[in-house]
């Protein structure tokens, strides 16, 4: 099966700035080219997934999972290595990322569909459905600053589940939301699936990962520590972090 999603000895590159520097301070450094200190978000991180495939990228806060996410989603670019994304990607990454709260429901929708690669035909077609599924039909016409987070996120998950994405991207984006809303975004992520749909899945909630992928990766320092079923990946990790507590000792009073 072709691969949807190919990471090759990708590297991602930062520069440190340690505290604020005066201004002589800094034309002294630029002249003497004292060079910067590289943070390595991710560093050398290399995996394919395939089409159809869906993966868990678990990890500490830190550990370069935005980051991976940010690079197949074009947002950023690697510094070192090779990406390659097949296919339309559509990507929850960060609640209301797209959004104006000065613009009403409806307004956002429109700019929200037309940021993930929806065509004027296609929001037309599709508006009743993404606004029935997001149910915030009574206040479509209101200022998005009224909206409560929940209510936010049902308008950009309905908006990003009927773009008829290959790769859907979801960043912690479930963690908010009444029971009854993420029950109904489950479901329709396994109706994606069954079409072939894609999916990268970040989240600490290890049970979420488990029902929506089927493969995780760890990452760590912004390196792979393990790549492989998502359960056993998910055990591996979570019996390091019992070793740490207990290795850590019990803190100060």
């Amino acid at each position: 099966m072709a691969s949807a999603i190919e990471f090759r000895h990708v590297s991602k590159i930062y520069y440190r700035h340690h505290t604020r520097r005066f201004f002589h301070r800094y034309l002294m450094e630029r002249m003497r080219r004292v060079p910067r200190e590289p943070f390595y978000a991710l560093r050398d991180v290399s995996f394919e997934l395939e089409e159809g495939g869906s993966l868990a990228v678990i990890g500490p806060n830190g550990a370069g999972k935005s980051t991976l996410l940010s690079l197949i989603a074009g947002l950023s670019f690697p510094d070192e290595g090779q990406v390659e994304v097949r296919g339309r990607v559509a990507g929850l990454l960060e609640l209301g990322s797209g959004f104006h709260p000065d613009l009403t429901g409806r307004e956002n929708l429109v700019v929200y569909a037309s940021l993930l690669g929806l065509s004027r035909k296609e929001l037309r077609d599709r508006f009743d459905e993404i606004v029935e599924f997001s149910g915030i039909g009574d206040f479509l016409d209101e200022p998005l600053r009224t909206y409560s987070a929940g209510m936010i996120l049902r308008l950009a998950f309905s908006v990003a589940i009927h773009v008829d994405a290959d790769i859907m991207l979801f960043d912690e984006i479930l963690a908010v939301g009444d029971q009854a809303f993420q029950a109904a975004c489950l479901d329709k992520i396994r109706e994606l699936r069954r079409k072939g749909c894609t999916f990268v899945c970040v989240s600490h909630s290890s049970e979420l990962l488990k029902r929506l992928c089927t493969r995780g990766i760890w990452l760590e320092g912004g390196q792979v520590v393990r790549d492989g079923p998502v359960a056993e990946v998910i055990e591996a990790y979570q019996l390091s972090l019992v070793a740490h507590a207990h290795s850590a000792g019990p803190g100060r009073g």
